[in-house]
């Protein structure tokens, strides 16, 4: 069934968060307050690359109204932090290694205060060159922005011989793609209420994906045990990656301690944008070759990565993108290497497609290229080369298999839209305004789940039977808009027949969740389903056994139903929940802890689990201004059994919103380590309006009839073809090949034939 908003189908349910985000009732977290609360701020670098010879602060300290004026000597235990390198200074001692490096955090009365007391703060800094070009910070002559070096981390996979592979191919494509810095531009930026209590702990509102590993984090950087924190992590206006690693959460914990007082963060825009992740900027060398009848033989691929001044997870990203620059095709040679640099540009980090994003949009490119050359439709030249079933994953890993590829590959091939493709050459040009082409791309992936080999991956929940009779299911996860409560409620309506009114659904909460892993990686609904089907029976026959106990009848002859324990056969209620609850007994509790599932490798984040899609779409392209509108899009997403159909459109239309401002209108542009777009007045992301032309997706839910592993995740595969697929349309409306995201209009205008004839007087 193909899913858009006009054909909804008949298990489409409303969001349980819906309403009251639509109606702004929903509190968020940055919307918390508390009496007695001060406002926290932090005085960041001015300076992209600068030496801190002194920082100043008796001034700031008497304002009236300022309750804390803290510097890295302040910091009790670690002065840093990262999820997996712990190497960015909670507050600078020495070094300014970009424009949003923390010196001080204040805390005052007011934000006026707060505010003028960064300005009493007196820093003298020695001014370095920065280091803005990943290629010249790696070279041997270049300035040192860490004592190991510029270098945070190289990836490397071969097979075979790659230039005895090239020796023999009739065709060779060789190009080199530039991917940009694009911001997470979430509605809730950064920030949170950080809040000490009379018996020593500390509870920490903000908005991250991952509270236990925050509340790691932040035992290390304060020196308290981690039961001595607590972080609630939900509901989150938006993150798609960018808070998953610590922001404000170091500040306000440490502002919090010291004074005693509840301590209010939240980031301005500009704070967001100086201070926050980015996307990774990449530039991809490719050279790619075939034998005379479009069989692909050697592939070879250079990675750079901007990973800016610190590492959070850029060593994670970097090996992800190695992998799908390989993707779901069949080489004999292979040889692709990696490296991720440090430079004094803005932070990269963790964002929605974690690096897969800009691997896919080259290596499709190199695909179209191939085609054309050899003569060969675009989407036959693929099936050609394309992974079999029982092929093994891009690193010669073992995978789950599934039929995804072939599946999404024929969906596409005998989509409507794609077999209109033909049609262009002959009807693409209008008449009455031949600047307007039109154009019909596709692009195609396989996408992984999970952070793969070697990276910690816990996953589990529980499920019990409160007091009231709710029952209620528990997962460390997080919402922050992706639809996460919803899924969650629907499977539970549907494992075990309870009704919307019998739930009682609890996330976010380290001092009631089990950890659950980290709400990221397309990772988190998979691992739902795997929990509940884990904890269907036992927690099942605890319910019917107590309750047969209670009726006088045999378990096997009763089952679970809207609104408690009914007969097997009938529809006669036989207890409530309510009932159930207030029984004498042990209470009634299952839970249940794994991992996610991974390869048998020993390949450092080698993926196990993948999503397959493919993406079809038409592009209007007006050569006058070399501005492109996305008409139509049909989306193929081979990932299982559909949870939640309203849920799986939306993760689709929201990554591909997010693609097509990779594409086409995104880039956080830095020029000697500074920013030039500050805020959303200049930095443009797509709307509604960009949005408006059909999208259809077709879900594909077949898995192999042996497969335990179900639904695979859809969070990001969304986001990583549609760039590249623009770019395939765009080069048949315009014969233009794109290396280069954000895609310049410039590079598309052509001066129409009746202007270049007035030009030239005739």
């Amino acid at each position: 069934m193909l899913l858009n908003r006009t054909s909804s189908g008949g298990r489409w349910r409303i969001r349980p968060d819906g309403p009251a985000k639509v109606t702004g009732e929903l509190t968020y977290l940055t919307d918390m307050t508390k009496e007695d609360m001060l406002y926290g701020l932090v005085l960041r670098s001015e300076h992209p690359h600068a030496r801190i010879i002194s920082v100043q602060t008796d001034k700031a300290k008497q304002l009236q109204g300022v309750h804390a004026v803290l510097t890295y000597m302040d910091v009790p235990g670690l002065n840093a932090f990262g999820i997996a390198h712990p190497d960015q200074p909670v507050l600078c001692e020495d070094r300014a290694r970009y424009v949003g490096d923390a010196i001080a955090t204040v805390a005052a009365e007011t934000l006026a205060i707060a505010q003028q007391a960064l300005e009493q703060i007196e820093v003298e800094y020695e001014i370095l060159p920065p280091v803005d070009d990943p290629e010249l910070a790696i070279l041997d002559d270049a300035p040192l922005l860490h004592p190991q070096g510029n270098t945070l981390h190289r990836t490397a996979f071969n097979r075979g011989d790659a230039e005895e592979g090239f020796k023999l191919c009739t065709h060779i494509i060789e190009e080199t793609y530039y991917t940009p810095r694009q911001m997470h531009t979430y509605m809730e930026t950064e920030g949170g209420l950080f809040v000490p209590g009379d018996d020593g702990r500390l509870t920490v509102y903000s908005p991250t994906q991952h509270g236990f590993m925050d509340r790691l984090q932040l035992s290390r950087i304060l020196a308290i045990p981690q039961s001595d924190i607590r972080i609630v992590s939900s509901p989150i206006g938006g993150s798609f990656g960018g808070k998953d690693e610590l922001n404000v959460q170091p500040y306000g914990a440490l502002l919090a301690v010291n004074t005693g007082r509840p301590i209010k963060m939240h980031n301005s825009r500009w704070e967001s944008v100086r201070a926050g992740l980015k996307r990774h900027p990449m530039k991809i060398t490719m050279k790619t070759g075939t034998d005379a009848d479009g069989k692909l033989l050697a592939h070879q691929v250079y990675i750079i990565s901007d990973t800016g001044p610190y590492s959070t997870l850029g060593a994670e990203v970097l090996n992800f993108a190695t992998e799908h620059v390989i993707g779901p095709y069949r080489y004999e040679h292979l040889d692709v290497k990696g490296v991720s640099v440090f430079t004094n540009n803005g932070m990269s980090g963790e964002f929605r497609g974690f690096g897969g994003n800009q691997a896919i949009f080259a290596l499709e490119g190199q695909m179209d290229r191939l085609a054309e050359r050899l003569g060969l439709e675009p989407w036959a030249f693929r099936k050609l080369n394309m992974r079999q079933l029982d092929d093994l994953g891009p690193f010669d890993q073992p995978i789950a298999m599934t039929e995804g590829a072939d599946q999404v590959w024929d969906a596409v091939s005998t989509s409507p839209l794609w077999l209109e493709r033909e049609k262009i050459p002959l009807e693409g040009q209008s008449a009455a305004e031949p600047w307007i082409k039109t154009g019909i791309g596709a692009a195609f992936t396989m996408h992984g789940a999970g952070l793969g080999v070697g990276i910690p991956d816990p996953a589990g929940g529980r499920l019990e039977l409160a007091v009231d009779g709710k029952i209620e299911a528990v997962f460390g996860y997080e919402e922050f808009g992706q639809g996460l409560i919803a899924a969650l409620e629907q499977m539970l309506i549907e494992q075990f027949d309870f009704a919307q009114e019998d739930i009682r659904i609890i996330i976010g909460d380290t001092d009631v969740v089990p950890d659950s892993g980290s709400t990221t990686a397309s990772r988190a609904t998979a691992m739902m389903w795997k929990s509940l089907q884990r904890l269907h029976t036992p927690f099942t026959e605890q319910l019917l056994e107590r309750a047969g106990a209670i009726v006088g009848r045999p378990a096997e002859q009763l089952r679970l139903s809207e609104g408690g324990v009914r007969k097997k056969v009938g529809d006669e209620l036989l207890i409530t929940y309510g009932e159930l609850a207030k029984a004498e007994g042990e209470p009634i509790r299952c839970e249940t802890s794994f991992v996610f599932p991974t390869s048998p490798t020993d390949r450092v984040g080698a993926h196990f689990m993948y999503t397959y899609s493919a993406v079809a779409v038409k592009v209007e392209l007006n050569t006058l201004t070399g501005r492109v509108k996305v008409l139509q899009q049909y989306h193929a997403v081979a990932a299982g059994p559909v949870i939640n159909p309203q849920g799986f459109l939306g993760q689709i239309e929201g990554g591909s919103s997010m693609a097509l401002g990779f594409a086409l209108m995104e880039d956080a542009v830095m020029e000697k380590g500074h920013y030039m777009t500050r805020n959303l007045d200049t930095y443009l992301v797509p709307t509604i309006a960009d949005q408006r032309g059909k999208i259809e997706v077709q879900p594909i839910e077949h898995l192999p009839e042996n497969d335990e592993h179900g639904p695979r995740g859809i969070g990001e595969v969304g986001s990583v073809t549609l760039a590249p697929a623009i770019a395939a349309a765009i080069h048949q409306a315009s014969g233009k090949w794109v290396t280069k995201l954000p895609i310049d209009p410039s590079y598309l205008q052509e001066t129409p034939f009746f202007l270049s004839k007035a030009v030239n007087g005739e």
